[in-house]
């Protein structure tokens, strides 16, 4: 059990059925009144934000979020089966990937969260290698600003990225911020 006085950044609770995650807090001693606690809480779930006040000696109930390496290993078009280092298999809907399934490939290491045996969501790794299979060519001239074209890459996303990338290359892109890093020498 914590208590709403206790609470930090990144602290994971129960609240009403559901766990959030701890985003901001600030506790608040008034001149006049019982002091509180101003929080703002993430479901780790669904992504929603809530702020919500909370009198200092409430409880919750500490929520427990394990994380495991796996791979994706491939979809039979309802769901997405990934693999542990025991080679269990853990059968996900589309919903619960879907963002993550923009930058992994088949056989890409993915970070699997859980809470209480179950899992919830899919991050893929902070830094992928994707080929770039649609691009416009370079015009001459254009490659010397900071001009940028739009491409398709080989899990379907589109990405602004320099001039200078033609079809065929290899991008290293931020999964965090869906930005381009840099080209990746052959």
């Amino acid at each position: 059990m914590v208590l709403a006085g206790d609470l930090r950044k990144g602290v994971t609770i129960e609240y009403e059925g559901k766990i959030f995650t701890v985003v901001d807090f600030l506790h608040v001693k008034p001149g006049k009144g019982a002091a509180f606690v101003r929080t703002t809480l993430k479901n780790v779930i669904d992504g929603k934000v809530l702020q919500i006040t909370f009198n200092p000696t409430e409880k919750f109930e500490n929520a427990v979020i394990e994380t495991k390496k796996m791979t994706y290993s491939y979809t039979d078009g309802e769901l997405y089966y990934f693999m542990d280092e025991e080679f269990n298999m853990e059968p996900l809907n589309p919903d619960q990937v879907e963002d993550a399934l923009k930058y992994v490939k088949e056989n890409d290491m993915v970070t699997v969260k859980f809470y209480k045996g179950k899992a919830f969501s899919v991050e893929p790794e902070n830094f992928v290698e994707l080929l770039v299979t649609v691009a416009e060519p370079s015009v001459a001239g254009n490659t010397a600003t900071n001009a940028t074209k739009q491409v398709t890459l080989e899990t379907g996303i589109n990405l602004q990225v320099p001039m200078f990338v033609n079809e065929g290359d290899v991008i290293r892109v931020d999964t965090r911020t869906g930005e381009y890093m840099e080209r990746v020498k052959k």
